[in-house]
C-alpha cells in the first residue's frame, strides 16, 4: 500500500503520530494510498522550521522572489500532464477539468511575478519641515493555508504564490482526500529554487487545523470549505489574534430572462452546473427562469442535453463530461437529499437515483438530475448540495427572480443571462452577491482581480488572489523621518502641528 507522508523542509518524510486516512480512487471505492495525519507536535516543529526559514527568505529581494514564481510557471507547464493524471487518480474529475484545475491556479502564480510591484510602499516628502513619511508593506512571518479537496492544484496555488512571493513562510494543509497534488507541487517549488523550510505541507485532520489555530507564531490563515467549518476557523482564529479570511459554501443562481437566448442559457446551465459532478463553489445549482414560458421552454431544452451527458472515470477519453464525487459519503449526502425534494413536492424531471457504471459498481459516481418546481422552503434549495444536482425555481417576474438571489444566506456567485443592458447593470448593482456573472455562468475572476463571496460564503475582510492577497499577507509600516541640520529649538514636550 502506497503511503503518504509530509514535506519538511524540502524533501518528503514519512509520519510520525501512527495516525492514517485512506485515499480513495473514487472511480473504483478501492483504497489507493494511505496518508499520514500530523499530530501537533509534527506541525509545531513544523511550524517552528518555517519561521527560522523566513527570516532569510523575507529579506531577500522582491524581484528574487519573483524568479522563483517565474521558474514555477515553466515547471508547471512543463508538468502539466503529470500533475493533472495525478490529481484525477485521487480527486476523480476528467483529465481536462484536472488540467483546467492546475491552469487555474497557475494563472495567479504568473500574477505573482511581478510581486515587487505590489509591494510598493507610498511616500510622502516634505510632510513637515524637513520631515518625509513613507510606508512599507512587510510580511506577516509564517501563514498557513488549509485547503479543499474540490481543487487540490488551484487552491493551494492561490494560497502559496501571494503568500511566498509576499515573502512569508507558509504552511499548507490539504485536503487529506487527494493529497498528492498539494505534495508534487512542493517540490516543484524546491527545484524553482524556494529555500528549504519556506514552504512546508504538513497533512491531516481537525488535529492539524486546531493545532495551526492555536500555534502562536502562525499569524495568519486562509481556508476554503464548507460553511460551518469555515466560521470555525474565522471564530478561533481571530479570538487568537490572528488575521483569517475563510471561504465557505455557496448556493449559486442564474437567472434567465424572456429575452435571453435560451439555447445559450441551456448550455450554460449544463456546463456549471454538472461539470466536476457539481463539486466547485461557484457551480450553478439554482436555475431561476422568469415566466412559466420562458421556464416551459427552459426545461424542453435542458432534458435532452442532460440525458445525454457522459459519465464515466478520467481514463475513459476526454469526451467524458464528469466523473465521480470524491467519496461514498459525499454520494449518499446527494442522494438523501434528493429523495427529500422528490419528498418535498418537487418534480424530478431528471432522475439520475438508479445510475449504474458498467465495470464500475463499487465507485461513487452519481447520474444527473433536474428538478423543477423547487420552492424556498425546500431543503435542496437551502442547501448546498455539491453534487450533479440543478434545482429549477420558476420566478414571475425579474423582482421575484432577483430577490430569491438576495434572500438566500449564500452569496458567493450569480449570473443572469438577458440581452437587456438595462436589466444586466440594474442586476449587477443590486444583487448582494460578491461575483457576478452577465452571460457568463461561472464568473471567476481572472488572476489580476480578487475573488471572493459575500453572507454565509466568506468571513474575513480580504478577497483570495489579486491585490486583496498581498494585503491580506503583508502588513504596513509607516516611518515618519527627520534629518535635521541642528538642533535649534531645544527639547519639545508636546506634539507639533505640521506647518
Amino acid at each position: 500500500m502506497k503511503e503518504i507522508g509530509h514535506w519538511i523542509n524540502g524533501k518528503a518524510v514519512k509520519g510520525s503520530s501512527g495516525r492514517f486516512a485512506d485515499v480513495f480512487n473514487p472511480a473504483t471505492g478501492e483504497v489507493q494510498a494511505r496518508v499520514a495525519l500530523a499530530s501537533k507536535a509534527e506541525l509545531d516543529a513544523a511550524v517552528a522550521d518555517a519561521a527560522k526559514a523566513q527570516v532569510a527568505w523575507g529579506a531577500t529581494n522582491p524581484q528574487r522572489r519573483g524568479r522563483v514564481m517565474m521558474e514555477m510557471v515553466r515547471l508547471i507547464n512543463r508538468d502539466m500532464d503529470k500533475l493533472a493524471s495525478a490529481l484525477s487518480a485521487e480527486h476523480g474529475k476528467t483529465f481536462p477539468d484536472a488540467k483546467g484545475d492546475v491552469q487555474r491556479g497557475l494563472e495567479v502564480i504568473e500574477y505573482c511575478i511581478g510581486a515587487a510591484q505590489m509591494l510598493k510602499g507610498e511616500f510622502t516628502d516634505s510632510a513637515g519641515p524637513g520631515i518625509d513619511m513613507y510606508s512599507m508593506r512587510q510580511p506577516l512571518g509564517v501563514a498557513a493555508g488549509i485547503t479543499p479537496f474540490n481543487f487540490p492544484a488551484m487552491i493551494p496555488l492561490w494560497k502559496l504564490g501571494p503568500a511566498l512571493s509576499a515573502g512569508n513562510a507558509f504552511i499548507l494543509k490539504p485536503s487529506e482526500r487527494d493529497p498528492s497534488v498539494p505534495l508534487m507541487l512542493a517540490a516543484l517549488f524546491k527545484e524553482a529554487g524556494l529555500p528549504d523550510g519556506v514552504l512546508q505541507v504538513v497533512n491531516g485532520d481537525k488535529d492539524a487545523v486546531d493545532a495551526i489555530i492555536d500555534n502562536e507564531t502562525v499569524q495568519a490563515i486562509g481556508f476554503v470549505g464548507s460553511t460551518p467549518i469555515a466560521h470555525y476557523i474565522y471564530s478561533r482564529g481571530c479570538a487568537a489574534g490572528k488575521r483569517v479570511q475563510c471561504f465557505g459554501g455557496a448556493k449559486n443562481h442564474m437567472i434567465i430572462m424572456p429575452d435571453a437566448d435560451l439555447d445559450q442559457a441551456a448550455d450554460a446551465l449544463v456546463g456549471a452546473g454538472y461539470g466536476a459532478a457539481g463539486e466547485r463553489c461557484m457551480a450553478i445549482s439554482v436555475a431561476v427562469p422568469v415566466g412559466d414560458a420562458t421556464a416551459d421552454a427552459l426545461i424542453e431544452r435542458l432534458i435532452p442535453r442532460i440525458e445525454k451527458l457522459k459519465v464515466g472515470p478520467w481514463t475513459a477519453g476526454n469526451d467524458v463530461d464528469y466523473g465521480p464525487v470524491v467519496t461514498a459519503a459525499a454520494k449518499a449526502n446527494i442522494l438523501r437529499l434528493v429523495e427529500s425534494g422528490v419528498a418535498a413536492g418537487a418534480k424530478l424531471v431528471v432522475d439520475g437515483r438508479d445510475f449504474k457504471l458498467q465495470g464500475y459498481e463499487d465507485g461513487f459516481f452519481v447520474g444527473p438530475h433536474l428538478f423543477d418546481n423547487v420552492t424556498p422552503d425546500m431543503e435542496i434549495y437551502q442547501k448546498e448540495i455539491f453534487g450533479p444536482v440543478l434545482s429549477t425555481v420558476r420566478a414571475q417576474s425579474y423582482e421575484e427572480a432577483l430577490k430569491l438571489a438576495m434572500d438566500h444566506e449564500y452569496g458567493n456567485g450569480t449570473a443572469i443571462f438577458t440581452r437587456d443592458g438595462d436589466t444586466a447593470r440594474d442586476f449587477a448593482n443590486r444583487v448582494n452577491v460578491g461575483m457576478i456573472g452577465i452571460n457568463v455562468p461561472i464568473p471567476v475572476p481572472l488572476a489580476y482581480h480578487t475573488f471572493g463571496g459575500w453572507k454565509k460564503s466568506a468571513f474575513g475582510d480580504l478577497n483570495q488572489h489579486g491585490p486583496d492577497a498581498f494585503r491580506f499577507y503583508t502588513r504596513t509600516k509607516t516611518v515618519t523621518s527627520r534629518w535635521p541640520s541642528g538642533i535649534k529649538e531645544g527639547s519639545a514636550f508636546n506634539f507639533k502641528a505640521m506647518d
